[in-house]
């Protein structure tokens, strides 16, 4: 069984209780007329923050919106998102690490992100995310990783790979899933949550047509 690393003193970033220093200088805001920003990704940032009556909760979608331009929350993005938002960067940076589905280091454009919680697991998942990582065969355009909960219990196991919802899976699929990408076509059609029947077919969003890539963010 694939061994899924966890914090061992519980669900906190390390270093959450390090003390500060009183005598260091409080984060400055960058200044946006002087902070070098891609104009799509400030109109987009910008379009997120009128969504909101407290400007501060388009944090997490400046976020997504940053890291779908730089490939990762680079310190180049998290600058740019502090220009943008009025914020400082360690404002910024705290919720880029806090959340898991951010990217704080280069990684690879292709991500899978396998559920190893507690329903997929029961059902292998963290022998499919063995398989998964066998199959890519250390490819580092692969950014395959476990996850604590992707929420979709009810196809476990399963994954998410770029923001579709796939499964229930089987170890024979990931070489399929790793080759599809590959490849640049549909990730197993036939498993996508998308597809999956509905209580109430007449309710689905877009004839069950919308992808789930927004769960993932």
């Amino acid at each position: 069984m694939t061994d899924v690393t966890r914090f061992t003193h519980g669900s906190r970033i390390p270093g959450w209780d390090d003390s500060v220093d009183p005598n260091k200088a409080p984060a400055g805001i960058p200044d946006l007329a002087t902070t070098p920003v891609p104009a799509e990704l400030r109109e987009e940032i910008q379009a997120e923050m009128a969504k909101y009556p407290v400007f501060r909760s388009a944090l997490i979608p400046a976020l997504h919106a940053a890291q779908r331009v730089h490939g990762w929350c680079s310190p180049e993005a998290i600058e740019q998102v502090a220009a943008v938002m009025g914020i400082t960067p360690g404002e910024v940076a705290a919720v880029a690490t806090f959340y898991d589905m951010f990217e704080t280091k280069p990684v690879g454009t292709q991500t899978i992100y396998v559920c190893t919680n507690i329903s997929c697991s029961l059902r292998g998942g963290p022998k499919i995310l063995e398989a998964m990582r066998a199959a890519a065969d250390g490819d580092a355009d692969f950014n395959i990783r476990a996850f604590e909960c992707l929420g979709a219990c009810d196809m476990a196991p399963m994954a998410s790979v770029n923001g579709e919802f796939v499964g229930p899976l089987a170890e024979s699929d990931c070489a399929q899933i790793v080759a599809d990408l590959k490849g640049g076509g549909e990730v197993l059609a036939a498993k996508q949550l998308r597809v999956r029947p509905c209580a109430d077919e007449a309710g689905r969003v877009d004839g069950g047509q919308t992808t789930t890539s927004e769960v993932t963010q």
